[in-house]
Order: structure tokens, then C-alpha cells, then sequence
């Protein structure tokens, strides 16, 4: 006999109920009348007979039962024991991200993760690429999440997915399924702009200087979730990552992206030479997946 069968019989005597005693293990009602099934298999007679809807142990587990007793009280603070080990060793999975990746991709790559490892702790926070570097840099970090490559010496930058930087509209200012917009047509238009030493900012920046007349830039903010927000407010257009502008149009943005396309890499930042754990490999494997699921189309160009 395994632990296991020892496990539902001793649930099964206390409750009298398959699936009382399920609830009570925290199995499925299958699983728990699979267990007994094969108990009596290998044991070569019935443990439990239904008499008015509850399971009566026979004559045999009768005999049986002060052992099994025995058995199972020996074993719960062994399982109580090893739970506790398991928690106190399992140190928290420290992810970081920029601001466009707070709102939706890390956690919801963090909630399919915990569905995997569910004693897995995790400690989140959102913070801007240099002190996402700094954090991995003090060992205060396992990875961050960036849509910049901060090219530094000690981190190692993996490109996870790929996206183009996208216009955001008030409604009904692009025409019915226009599919991009040519930067030129921005020429004059009132944009929001980010303030700070963001890459993407001044990449976009340079292409948009070149515009004749130059676009009106009035109000600046910091993060491109504060451009979405103006853009909603009716406060002008905003060119922002593919990841800030999901969802947009369920929200009554128009949304495009601009053509020539500006490609946007996203990168998992983690110390170079660091081993990384089982916990860390399957996150980045599902941030792949959710990333790309999130981004849909987004990468193929116009």
C-alpha cells in the first residue's frame, strides 16, 4: 500500500462520504474512488460498503483500522514538516518591468507561472530600465522586463518578443480600416510627448523632426500609460509601444501602426554568467507566449 491509499481510507473512515472525503484532501471525487478502487485491488478484498448512502468500513478495514490510524497520525507532521521546509526554502521570484508591461503582459504571465508553481512566492514592482538595472545589479532582482536594451556590461539582454510602435487617436480620426498611417500625415498634428531619456522617444523623435511643419508638442509626460490616458481625454495623439496601445480600441481609441514600421524589441534583463532558476526559465517561456498572444498581428508589417 502507498501513502496515498492510507491517505483516503483514513479520510474515508472519518467522513463516510466519498466526496466529503475529497473536499476534506483536496482531490477530485474521481481521483479519491480511483485510490480506493486500487487499495482493494492490491489488498484483495472491499474496505468500505454502502449501507444508506454512507460508506461503512467492513469487517477486514475494521481490523485494519488502528493501524491505519497509526500510520497516518505518524505521517501528518511529517507532511506538516516538509510543507514548512518547502516554504521557508523557496525564495521569491523577484520580476521587475517598465510601466507599459505592468498593466497587463507581466501579470498575467505571473498568474499563468503561480498556476504552475503554486507555492512559488513572487515579489512584483514596476520601475523605470535604469533602476531595473541597479536592482539586478545588488542581486535585489531575478529579471526585468524592458522594451529598451540597456546594453550594460554585466546584464545579459534576450530579445522575447518583437512589436511596432503604434499611433493612438481619439475615435473616428483614422479612416474606417485604415491599417497604418505614414508618419508624414503626423505633420502639424498636435502630439503628446514623453519627457525623460527614453530610447523609443528619441528614435521617434528624430523622424519627427523631419516633418514639415513640425508637429505641436504641448503637454509631456513621463510614461507612455500617461500618453494613453491624454490621448482618451481628447488631449491629441500619441505614437506609443505596441503593449500601452492593447486593448485600445476596446476602449475607444483608434489605433494603428505608423509606417515606415518602428520595430520594438522586448527584452528579459538578468545578470550576465547568473544561473537561472527552473521558476525564472518557465516565466520567460510563458512571457514569450503571452507576449506574442497579446501582440497578435502587431509584428507583420504593412
Amino acid at each position: 500500500m502507498r501513502l496515498r491509499h492510507i491517505e483516503v481510507i483514513q479520510a474515508i473512515l472519518q467522513t463516510g462520504h466519498l466526496g466529503t472525503a475529497a473536499e476534506w484532501l483536496q482531490l477530485p471525487v474521481g481521483e479519491v474512488d480511483a485510490t480506493l478502487k486500487d487499495a482493494e485491488q492490491q489488498l484483495g478484498f472491499m474496505l468500505f460498503a454502502s449501507v444508506r448512502g454512507r460508506l461503512q468500513p467492513t469487517r477486514e478495514t475494521l481490523e485494519l483500522q488502528a493501524q491505519i490510524t497509526a500510520l497516518y497520525e505518524a505521517l501528518e507532521p511529517l507532511q506538516r514538516l516538509a510543507s514548512r521546509l518547502k516554504h521557508h526554502h523557496a525564495p521569491p521570484l523577484r520580476a521587475l518591468c517598465t510601466p507599459p508591461l505592468a498593466n497587463q503582459l507581466l501579470p498575467q504571465s505571473i498568474a499563468a507561472l503561480r498556476r504552475r508553481f503554486q507555492d512559488m512566492p513572487c515579489n512584483l514592482s514596476s520601475q523605470p530600465v535604469g533602476e531595473i538595472i541597479n536592482s539586478l545589479l545588488l542581486h535585489e532582482a531575478d529579471v526585468g522586463l524592458s522594451l529598451h536594451d540597456p546594453e550594460h556590461p554585466q546584464i545579459q539582454s534576450t530579445v522575447l518578443a518583437q512589436g511596432k510602435l503604434q499611433l493612438l487617436a481619439p475615435h473616428g480620426w483614422l479612416k474606417p480600416k485604415q491599417k497604418y498611417i505614414a508618419l508624414q500625415e503626423l505633420a502639424g498634428q498636435s502630439l503628446i510627448g514623453l519627457e525623460g531619456h527614453d530610447p523609443l522617444s528619441r528614435l521617434l523623435d528624430a523622424k519627427l523632426h523631419a516633418l514639415r511643419p513640425l508637429p505641436v508638442v504641448q503637454t509631456r509626460v513621463q510614461t507612455y500609460p500617461m500618453m494613453r490616458g491624454l490621448v482618451e481625454a481628447g488631449e491629441g495623439l500619441a505614437i506609443v509601444d505596441p503593449f500601452t496601445a492593447l486593448g485600445a480600441r476596446e476602449s475607444g481609441l483608434d489605433a494603428c501602426p505608423v509606417s515606415p514600421p518602428i520595430v520594438v524589441s522586448l527584452y528579459a534583463l538578468t545578470l550576465k554568467d547568473a544561473a537561472p532558476s527552473p521558476a525564472l526559465n518557465a516565466l520567460l517561456e510563458i512571457v514569450i507566449q503571452k507576449a506574442e498572444s497579446l501582440l497578435g498581428n502587431d509584428t507583420k508589417s504593412p
